[in-house]
């Protein structure tokens, strides 16, 4: 179980097929550990922007073979893998927000060059990126925010095969340094969509600020004033942009659960050696009996973020035109696993108090930084919109899939840069979850659990039609949609604890968890003021208690979470 979780210091290799995987990861923790502790802090407090890092990536081409699919680059065997991509998000994540960021916005910038139709702009982009790894997502404005139907980028044509471009963007990483900034606008003349890419140097792009002032990161709004554009320089033109749009954001959110499971590890180490070393009232502080609660239940969760992190993986690389499940678990991994990361954190700083605050802790840094990914390519409401769409489809209407094993190979996932329209998604289909639970259905918890699920169930059923209409109110919608959440989670979950090897009692002291987050959420439904007579009863009936076992409490607090004492610290 210790080699689950992210050990800088005793690196497990993650059974990469080729050396390349294996020597990013390796040169990577190298490169932050000689950094150390002191200068990453003094980094942050300077909000020194990661020009450091940036000089490092570009040398070492660890973003040409993480973002390239396969047919690029200078690798004959190149591919990409959302398993490597996981794993690395997590080792920037886990040694801060401005390296993982720079990272992440780099292949969301990328990608819809990737994806585009014009082969010629993709190698210019590969090409710029031997000078400057760095690139940037053009997207948002700051009069639209989320509307990005209502984008006023233009590309005008000039009437001899070029274009000028002018309208300015807001929210955009690694804007003032970028080689290829992607940018997404609208035809003048034909108001299509459009992406073509810009160079964040050139005379006609005007920088204008960073409009984030408590990090590192540099966010940049900026302007492009008669911008010259030529066909070379376009991505793709037409209802194809749009989709490449939303495609590039459906790879790259799936980075922020796995940087924000990073950043909460290191917070872990950090606030079990404090506390394990530390004594008051005459008792080590790990004795007290709500400190040992307060770290089973912050370890357990941290456990869950990565076994699922690592499932959802699976079915990102198995992704094709008949097998979609990734539509449901990416939302879910950008979404519930970052929540999970704060709350995994206040627990752990109910543990270590005023300590947190210390500006010589890692956790100061992540405390700021941790609340900032929930917040990224889609808020909460709408990425819980996408997954409440698919609760018919994944709670009546199983189908039947081949089983999927844990994949490390070097397959390329191709259908990630060929994902095509963005249609018929409520129509998607999953296997039925009740496959996984019955294999645990031994534990105890596990089966309070599966009586949460067949209630949940049931509340459906006697919703009915009129449940649409009333989701229409998104504070309704989040609460139905939370406790479907916990469905999925825990079936990825009890998957990826099959392959990794957790133990029985490692999983069913998980489930206590998740069923009192399942009452939770089930008495926070029940306090909406439109539900039905109907509706109440069967919500009454999801409110359930774990079953207790003092005595696996212990063995697990014991030998799974304190075992991990001083197993990490971060070179000073």
């Amino acid at each position: 179980m210790e080699n689950l979780l992210l050990n800088p210091k005793k690196y497990r290799d993650r059974g990469y097929p080729d050396e390349r995987s294996k020597e990013i990861m390796l040169k990577t923790i190298e490169w932050f550990e000689n950094k150390g502790l002191a200068a990453i802090k003094d980094s942050f407090h300077s909000k020194e922007f990661a020009e450091d890092y940036q000089k490092f990536v570009t040398e070492e081409r660890h973003f040409e073979t993480l973002f390239l699919p396969k047919g690029y680059g200078d690798d004959p065997d190149q591919y990409y893998s959302t398993y490597r991509m996981y794993e690395y998000s997590e080792i920037t994540g886990f040694y801060g927000a401005a390296y993982w960021y720079a990272f992440h916005v780099s292949t969301l910038g990328l990608d819809p060059v990737l994806l585009g139709d014009n082969e010629d702009v993709k190698h210019r982009a590969i090409a710029k990126m031997k000078e400057n790894a760095f690139c940037a997502f053009g997207l948002s404005e700051k009069e639209h925010g989320a509307d990005i139907y209502s984008s006023e980028m233009t590309l005008t044509p000039k009437g001899d095969g070029t274009y000028v471009a002018n309208g300015s963007k807001y929210y955009i990483g690694n804007g003032n340094v970028a080689s290829t900034v992607s940018v997404f606008g609208k035809m003048a003349d034909t108001n299509d969509y459009v992406f073509f890419v810009v160079d964040s140097s050139h005379p006609n792009y005007k920088l204008i600020k960073n409009v984030v002032d408590y990090n590192q990161q540099y966010v940049a709004e900026f302007e492009l004033h008669d911008y010259p554009i030529t066909k070379d320089d376009i991505c793709t033109i037409g209802p194809k942009a749009w989709d490449d749009m939303l495609n590039t954001i459906n790879i790259c959110k799936f980075n922020i659960g796995s940087g924000a499971t990073g950043i909460v590890t290191h917070s872990f180490y950090e606030a079990l050696n404090h506390a394990y070393h530390r004594n008051l009232y005459g008792k080590p502080v790990t004795d007290f009996a709500h400190v040992k609660r307060l770290f089973i239940d912050s370890w357990l969760r941290l456990i869950a973020m990565k076994l699922f992190g690592l499932r959802a993986t699976d079915y990102m690389r198995v992704a094709g035109e008949n097998d979609k499940r990734y539509l449901l678990y990416n939302p879910i991994m950008k979404m519930k696993v970052a929540i999970q990361g704060e709350v995994v954190h206040e627990l752990l700083w109910d543990i270590i108090a005023a300590k947190g605050f210390e500006k010589d802790m890692y956790f100061e840094q992540a405390v700021v930084e941790l609340r900032g990914y929930p917040k990224l390519e889609g808020t909460r409401h709408v990425n819980m919109a996408l997954i409440a769409k698919l609760i018919p489809s994944y709670m009546f209407m199983p189908a039947e899939f081949e089983e999927v094993g844990r994949i490390k190979d070097n397959r390329n996932d191709d259908f990630m840069f060929k994902q095509g329209k963005t249609r018929g998604y409520a129509k998607t289909k999953f296997h039925d979850y009740n496959i996984a639970y019955k294999t645990l259905a031994h534990l105890p918890n596990v089966k309070v659990f599966m009586e949460q699920i067949d209630a949940y169930k049931e509340y459906l059923m006697v919703s009915g039609a009129g449940l649409a209409e009333q989701m229409k109110d998104f504070d309704y919608l989040l609460a139905v949609g939370e406790l479907f959440t916990m469905v999925a989670y825990g079936q990825l979950i009890i998957e990826s604890a099959k392959m990794e090897g957790v133990p029985d009692e490692v999983m069913n002291q998980m489930f206590d968890v998740f069923v009192r987050d399942f009452t939770a959420f089930a008495i926070d439904l029940y306090g909406k003021p439109i539900n039905t007579d109907a509706q109440i009863e069967k919500i009454l009936k999801m409110v359930k208690r774990p079953v207790p076992n003092p005595e696996e409490f212990e063995k697990v607090l014991q030998e799974e979470v304190y075992s991990l004492v001083d197993v990490y610290t971060m070179n000073p």
